[in-house]
């Protein structure tokens, strides 16, 4: 374990972490995920400035085998800007005093984001105003001429 003035490099989680279990299918190995500890900018009184608490976990995303394409797409899509150029998703975490809450809060947030992966989006059925919508939206564009019309009459001398 690096000492808290030496900058922290990025390296597996600990050997005793077999994965990260998504749902009952999907298992992400723990060679995809990559933990660095940094300095929290979060609460954490006279450690904060001492101790490297916060975590950043990165997921290669583009090379996991355990996702399937179609939902690595949707991910990408989910992820934003925590998408990198290279392919891997770096979450952040630093709301909690202690390393070991951080880790699982990312670890937390990242199973959140592949579980909104999952979900298969329904797919739009493209549909047509009814005659009645129709009808009520011409006559509410005629009476809003009638009214611009009569806001535009002659003007009287007086």
């Amino acid at each position: 374990m690096s000492s808290p003035i030496e900058p922290a490099t990025w390296g597996p989680p600990p050997a005793s972490a077999a994965g990260l279990r998504v749902n009952h299918q999907i298992l992400i190995p723990a060679t995809d995920l990559e933990e660095r500890f940094i300095r929290s900018p979060g609460p954490g009184g006279q450690n904060v400035n001492k101790l490297a608490t916060a975590v950043q976990l990165r997921f290669d995303a583009a090379r996991c085998l355990a996702l399937p394409e179609p939902m690595r797409e949707r991910l990408a899509g989910l992820a934003g800007r925590r998408l990198g150029s290279d392919g891997f998703i770096t979450i952040e975490a630093h709301r909690y005093r202690t390393r070991e809450r951080n880790r699982d809060d990312a670890r937390q947030r990242l199973v959140q984001l592949l579980l909104q992966a999952t979900e298969v989006p329904k797919p739009r059925r493209p549909t047509r105003p009814s005659r009645g919508a129709r009808e009520r939206r011409m006559e509410a564009k005629h009476q809003r001429a009638q009214t611009k019309q009569r806001r535009s009459g002659p003007l009287v001398d007086g």
